[in-house]
Parts: C-alpha cells; sequence; structure tokens
C-alpha cells in the first residue's frame, strides 16, 4: 500500500484515465489510491481494461461498487478483480469473505477486500448493507476478523453526521486487528479537517476516505487536481 499520511491517512479518488490519475496522485502528495466503479461500465472487459490503464501509473486500483455503493454489483467487481488484479476491492460485507476466499484460492497476486457496512444514527451499531441486520460494532469487528477482513468501509457517512459512529468503529476495529477504515459520502474540504482529526490518534494501519462527486468535473469526468490539493492542505499540519 502507499504512503501514508501522518503514517494511516489516504484518500481514495476516481480516475477517468491514466493521466488524471497521475495527476491526482501529484496533487495529494502520493497519498492516494485512484479507482473506478463498476456501474461507470458496461462490460466487464472495459472496466477491466480501465484498470490495467491505471495501473500502469499507480501499484494500486481501487474497484467501487458505484451507484452509492450499490450490492447488486458486488459480482462484477470480483469479476473485474480477477481479469485486472486491480489490489483493493469493495464489497459488503456478506460477500466479503467469498470475494477473499476465491481471489485467495487462486494464488494470484495479494488483493484487499473490505467490507461495507452502513452507519445506523446510534454510536456502538453499524447495519449490514444487504441485510440491513444491525449488530453491535463489537460484535461486528469480531465477525469480521474471523472471516479474516482486513478493512471496514463505511457509507454512507453524510461528512461528519456520523463521525461519532466513526471514530467508535475505528478505535475498536484497531483494537480488534483490522488493518483499515474507510469512510465515504459527503466528504469533502468542509468536512475532512475534522474526520481526520478524530482518528489521528487510533492506531489503526490505514485510514481511506473515498472522496468522490465534491472533487469531480461534472462535465468531463475527471478529478479535478485543485480539488485534491484543497483537500489534501485541509489535514496537512494537523
Amino acid at each position: 500500500m502507499r504512503e501514508k499520511l501522518y503514517g494511516k491517512i489516504l484518500f481514495n479518488f476516481l480516475a477517468s484515465d491514466a493521466v488524471n490519475a497521475a495527476a491526482v496522485i501529484e496533487a495529494g502528495s502520493g497519498y492516494v489510491v485512484p479507482g473506478i466503479v463498476s456501474n461507470q461500465y458496461d462490460s466487464i472487459e472495459a472496466a477491466a481494461t480501465k484498470v490495467k490503464e491505471l495501473k500502469t501509473v499507480a501499484d494500486m486500483i481501487s474497484v467501487g461498487l458505484g451507484g452509492g455503493g450499490n450490492v447488486a454489483n458486488w459480482k462484477k467487481v470480483l469479476d473485474i478483480a480477477i481479469t485486472s488484479e486491480p489490489g483493493h476491492l469493495n464489497q459488503p460485507f456478506e460477500m466479503a469473505p467469498y470475494t477473499k476466499g476465491f481471489l485467495d484460492a487462486r494464488k494470484t497476486s495479494k488483493q484487499l477486500v473490505n467490507a461495507l457496512v452502513q452507519p445506523t444514527g446510534e454510536v456502538g451499531k453499524i447495519q449490514l448493507a444487504n441485510s440491513g441486520d444491525m449488530l453491535c460494532v463489537e460484535e461486528f469487528i469480531d465477525i469480521a476478523a474471523g472471516f479474516g477482513i482486513e478493512s471496514i468501509k463505511m457509507m454512507p457517512v453524510k461528512g461528519t453526521q456520523h463521525l461519532g459512529e466513526l471514530i467508535y468503529l475505528t478505535k475498536i476495529a484497531a483494537a480488534k486487528g483490522i488493518r483499515g477504515i474507510e469512510p465515504a459520502g459527503g466528504i469533502d474540504a468542509n468536512n475532512i479537517k475534522d474526520i481526520v482529526q478524530g482518528v489521528k490518534n487510533i492506531d489503526i494501519e490505514f485510514f481511506m476516505p473515498h472522496i468522490f462527486g465534491s472533487t469531480i468535473d461534472k462535465e468531463t469526468g475527471e478529478t479535478i487536481p485543485s480539488k485534491v490539493r484543497e483537500i489534501l492542505a485541509m489535514v496537512e499540519g494537523l
């Protein structure tokens, strides 16, 4: 995984092509994992081709579900990963252990599979994105760790609306050996400082906000490097 700000912070931004990915990585001082979302591609082959293009400028590419974390896209993400070995996959929790086991059994390059859950509005509780079941964080993390899940994605955090839940999840995950936490949804230059400040002193291997909508040029579909620089500037020197 890439060099991390404060030894733990990474950022996930979408990239339209290799040129855009390189510009975004440079704007983010290297603390960036570029990515795509599966719903923007009509075929597995088209998405895999894009991943391979992006891998010419980054050693790890993130493949997202897309559609606001649409769990129905889990198989499409897996098929893209089988074809292109991006290095980082987004999956609903219910399918993450299967995906990880399937990829591990292939004995190809190591790929990190996160497990998507949703906030509930109550600190100490999470909701499973597919089934809607609600679990206490400690119970959930024990289950995830038992399945060998390495990273938990919480979405939608709606900026700082669920910050208390996110911080609590990060603390428990770190204490129980989960490598990473990945928040997504409504994160931008106005709230990234509060989010990073909330977890900065938690001893977890990586914390990677996914920042899409607020940084993308709606006409070109490219992530805007100046927006990336603005976000990085907000958290440098904390």
